[in-house]
């Protein structure tokens, strides 16, 4: 489910943050599903409880959970934030489009390029293409 990169420079906290996340945003992990336990996704990790104890705060700060007393971290309901979401993956997308056309990319080579990764990413669940 969560696979950490020690090589990174972010720390670990913030990698599990943004991973659970991402698997939300997804519709992996679904409204009102219960996440691990702090203690068991730890050793899951094998990292300290602490630091599922951060990240989980983080999420519930940013909205992506909620905890219930003595019953445990929920994912909460995320049709916004998937929305918030979508909204900023198109702004880049047009910041990365403007970009192109200053650097000369013809409008028919951007178009090439979205269909070929559009395509590519259907048929390998969203990796990306080279």
């Amino acid at each position: 489910m969560i696979i950490l990169d020690y090589k990174d420079r972010r720390p670990i906290y913030e990698q599990v943050t943004e991973r659970l996340s991402e698997l939300m945003l997804h519709g992996i992990l679904v409204e009102n599903e219960a996440l691990p336990s702090v203690r068991s996704l730890a050793m899951d990790l094998s990292i300290n409880p602490n630091t599922i104890q951060r990240a989980y705060a983080e999420l519930e700060r940013q909205g992506y959970i909620y905890t219930v007393k003595g019953k445990g971290s929920f994912v909460a309901e995320n049709s916004s934030m998937r929305e918030n979401r979508k909204k900023e993956l198109l702004i880049q997308v047009s910041e990365i489009i403007d970009e192109a056309i200053r650097l000369g990319i013809t409008d028919e080579e951007i178009k090439k390029m979205v269909e070929i990764q559009y395509q590519a990413a259907n048929q390998t669940g969203g990796e990306r293409v080279d």
